[in-house]
């Protein structure tokens, strides 16, 4: 018969919850995470994994068709666009027979059923089998999220698509129209345009990428456009003026200029966010609160139900897979009486894998000023690095911010080739409370795009070499 007493239950087999149940396991807690599907979660299946597996075929497409650049000849370079998705599944089934390799490895109980709190120690689970009741000390909600629908529009997922929606299509679209500029939204026009279709990209704020650096996130629009990409910032989008045909979508859409005009395309993409898995876990009869739709936490992720927590997108903030995993270690560690390392957001690295890449961590200037900060700024230019130049992609900045008063670094804002490489380094810098002085100082390895940090880091103070 199956083990039913735990000391930690955690609902979610996603990045949050998987590496929450390991981290449990490792500190002599008996664990079983419940999931409903294959374990990963949207991370693995629907998110990170397969969209920047096609990114990056996305990428050596576009490298190809300019390969007379680098003195290569290649003809008749042609997308085969469902052995692109083929070689996505090869990889994200790679990875979950890795995960549940691990979890294995480190004695974790995996549950197959969906998972619901009974109260704060009794967790029922239900598959085809029947339903099943755990016992156990403390419970790790870790539900994760889905697709925003809108109410006026919702999914057809035939011609209105979700996220989830376009990784399951075997082809490329004609044209495409993409309501969100967040960076789902601008990393699927990015992949998009480079696969040949026509893309309209409509954000109803004033620019794309609206939670990064203003300067860096208009860089990167006037990239996409000179890319061919339409981008539409400051654009209201009339839901209720679609109409769908044979050919495809239309719609009304008004600029920030008051002036009406209609996009079209054979899809609609929307990509306005996403919204936490909080409906039928248990949340109810257990009280565990909901507030705007996410679940509010302390620092230790402990709900307002004691021996109850949640972490992940379920709780909102940044919605990103490596925020779920310190978060679920923070809160296994919590329940295991350790002292854990809080998370601070400003310590968090985000990036969008668009061409080029978009990174940041920490404040930008108007945040940084807005909180106190007398804040300096320092930037340096792609096109000035020698390995950007080698790499045939020269386009993009980055964007160092400090406090004047002490010279720490309070954020990071690149737009440029493998920004996803080298924030950490400011992450890094982020946790140490770094000075732009020593990074600066820190000898950075020549010919390397990185330099651009070693630059930026001097322009602070006005001493950039090589602009």
């Amino acid at each position: 018969m199956a083990e039913t007493s735990f000391d930690v239950v955690i609902l979610g087999g996603g990045t949050g919850g998987y590496v929450a149940a390991i981290r449990s396991s490792q500190l002599g807690l008996k664990t079983a995470l419940v999931d409903a599907g294959r374990v990963g979660g949207t991370c693995l299946h629907r998110g990170c994994i397969p969209t920047k597996a096609l990114l990056h075929t996305a990428e050596l497409l576009h490298t190809f068709e300019h390969a007379d650049e680098f003195g290569l000849t290649a003809n008749q370079v042609v997308l085969d666009y469902p052995k692109a998705v083929a070689k996505k599944e090869k990889v994200v089934t790679q990875l979950w027979k890795g995960v549940e390799f691990l979890l294995k490895k480190n004695k974790v109980t995996l549950m197959s059923g969906w998972g619901r709190l009974v109260d704060a120690t009794h967790v029922d689970v239900t598959n085809s089998d029947g339903t099943m009741t755990l016992t156990t000390q403390d419970v790790v909600i870790a539900t994760g999220s889905v697709p925003r629908e809108l109410s006026d529009l919702p999914f057809d997922h035939k011609q209105i698509l979700s996220s989830d929606d376009v990784l399951e299509k075997s082809d490329v679209p004609g044209s495409i129209v993409i309501l969100g500029g967040g960076a789902i939204g601008v990393e699927f026009a990015s992949m998009y345009n480079d696969f040949g279709s026509k893309v309209t990209l409509i954000e109803m704020l004033p620019h794309i990428l609206p939670q990064d650096d203003e300067d860096v996130a208009e860089e990167l629009a006037k990239l996409l456009i000179r890319r061919g990409v339409q981008v539409m910032a400051g654009t209201k989008f009339d839901l209720k003026s679609v109409k769908k045909s044979a050919k495809g979508i239309t719609a009304k859409v008004t600029g920030a200029d008051g002036k009406t005009s209609t996009v079209s395309g054979e899809v609609l993409l929307v990509a306005v966010g996403r919204q936490a898995v909080v409906d039928d876990i248990g949340l109810d009869q257990t009280g565990v609160s909901v507030e705007r739709g996410f679940i509010p936490v302390d620092d230790h992720y402990r709900t307002n139900i004691p021996h109850v927590y949640a972490i992940g997108d379920v709780i909102g903030g940044y919605l990103l897979a490596h925020v779920a995993s310190h978060e679920g270690m923070i809160a296994v560690e919590t329940i295991a009486g350790a002292n854990p390392e809080l998370l601070d957001a400003t310590r968090v690295p985000r990036v969008t894998y668009s061409r080029p890449e978009v990174a940041s961590v920490g404040l930008t200037a108007k945040e940084a000023e807005s909180l106190g900060h007398a804040v300096k700024v320092g930037t340096f230019p792609f096109r000035a690095n020698g390995k950007a130049l080698i790499l045939g992609e020269p386009d993009g900045m980055v964007k160092l911010v400090a406090d004047k008063k002490t010279d720490v670094l309070l954020g990071a804002h690149i737009v440029g080739p493998r920004a996803s490489d080298y924030i950490n380094e400011m992450a890094l810098a982020r946790f140490l409370e770094a000075t732009a002085w020593e990074v600066a100082e820190s000898v950075h390895a020549h010919p390397t795009v990185s330099e651009v940090l070693h630059e930026a880091a001097l322009a602070v103070d006005g001493h950039a070499i090589h602009v």
